[in-house]
């Protein structure tokens, strides 16, 4: 079976999908993906073919000062950035992509609604995976109307309810119990493991990394998009994590020079990247922005977290966070230097923090793993499109 992955964001959207790619290749199936550009390089280092579908979006990005909480904003950026704009422009590439390498089968992430209309339209079947870890952003009543104007350019019906985003078989790579329970996964839904604990036998340990002390190791880090959206916090939560008796790790993504920094003393160690799976298991804590991927990166090696959302997906899993016990969260575009500072230090001595992060990280441990996707997929790549009750699970119980 040929099977398209496709992915409209950056480098979440992108990861929740290799392993199950990755899984699929190793079981016979011929695998591609088409998104972003800029990503392109990673999808060729893990193996697969790759058709760039879409404008440079993550790539080189300017700096930009750090912007108040706004909900509406977000759902406005959704509707009018994903839904009314990317989304056209993605479907007439992945069309051509499908004209070209004819798949059987495309697995969209959540918010690649071009990929979609695209495979209703060729009558494909589609399964989505989800990237954004709370489940309460991506809203019908935000997206219907652009999506149901993209659908009657490609000759299909208006589907008022959305139904297209769950329509065969949804992969949720996210411990059920973290979802907003406001917004239920649909009955087509699996849940799955596809964070991995371990560090792959192929990368390489930082040469500092195994000389950290035996005092707490910090981790902090504001992810690859929103790290040039943040203004000074940076250097806001850097001041106050450095006065801590702490190992502090800092990346600042590929967009930053951490020389802007300056010096820092042998406890500080600012990077563009670090692989976080050599870095997490040496971890006691992580201060993040609260993206889906970095909270499921925590919370999968049982760590607590102190959260400073900006946009998109993070005040959603933030709030998660708080009502599940496994972090705190603080306001960062007013939060002190020496807020973060105490902050942090109460979640590493408080036990119950750890103790609810070790909870999630039993369960997501408990989840079965990316190959148990492959049977769905395989009955999915088989079935007659239009043969299933739309919304319907097609393939039994869960």
């Amino acid at each position: 079976m040929r099977i398209l992955f496709t992915f409209a964001g950056g480098n979440g959207h992108l990861q929740p999908l290799l392993p199950i790619a990755h899984t699929a290749e190793t079981a016979g199936h011929t695998v591609a993906f088409a998104g972003q550009p800029a990503l392109a390089g990673m999808v060729s280092d893990a193996g697969h073919r790759f058709f760039p579908t879409g404008g440079d979006t993550f790539g080189a990005r300017e700096r930009r000062p750090l912007l108040e909480l706004d909900a509406e904003r977000e759902q406005r950026d959704l509707r009018e950035g994903f839904a009314r704009r990317t989304a056209p422009e993605r479907a007439g590439l992945i069309n051509a992509v499908c004209a070209e390498w004819k798949p059987d089968l495309l697995v969209c992430e959540e918010v690649d609604f071009g990929g979609v209309v695209v495979a209703e339209s060729l009558g494909l079947p589609h399964a989505s995976v989800q990237v954004t870890a709370a489940g309460s952003l991506v809203r019908k009543e935000t997206v219907a109307e652009p999506l149901n104007d993209l659908r009657a350019d490609y000759g299909l019906a208006p589907d008022p309810e959305l139904e297209m985003l769950g329509r065969h078989l949804v992969l949720s790579p996210f411990p059920p119990s973290f979802r907003d329970p406001g917004f239920p996964l649909p009955a087509t839904a699996h849940s799955i493991r596809t964070h991995l604990a371990g560090p792959a036998t192929s990368e390489v340990t930082p040469r500092w990394l195994d000389d950290l002390t035996d005092v707490p190791t910090v981790y902090f880090t504001l992810g690859t998009v929103f790290n040039t959206e943040s203004g000074d916090l940076f250097p806001r939560v850097l001041n106050g994590l450095r006065e801590l008796p702490v190992n502090l790790v800092v990346t600042v993504g590929p967009h930053i020079d951490p020389a802007e920094f300056g010096p820092q003393p042998a406890n500080v160690h600012i990077e563009q990247y670090v692989t976080q799976s050599l870095l997490l298991p040496r971890c006691d804590i992580v201060v993040s922005h609260g993206g889906s991927g970095s909270v499921m990166g925590a919370l999968a090696h049982g760590l607590p977290l102190v959260l400073v959302p900006m946009g998109a997906d993070q005040p959603e899993n933030a709030e998660r966070c708080a009502a599940l016990g496994v972090g705190r969260v603080l306001d960062a575009v007013r939060v002190a230097s020496e807020t973060v500072r105490d902050t942090v230090s109460d979640v590493l001595e408080v036990p119950s923090y750890r103790d609810a992060a070790e909870r999630i990280r039993d369960e997501m441990a408990a989840l079965p793993g990316p190959e148990t996707a492959i049977p769905l997929l395989e009955a999915l790549g088989k079935m007659a499109v239009g043969s299933v009750e739309p919304g319907a699970p097609w393939y039994g119980t869960h």
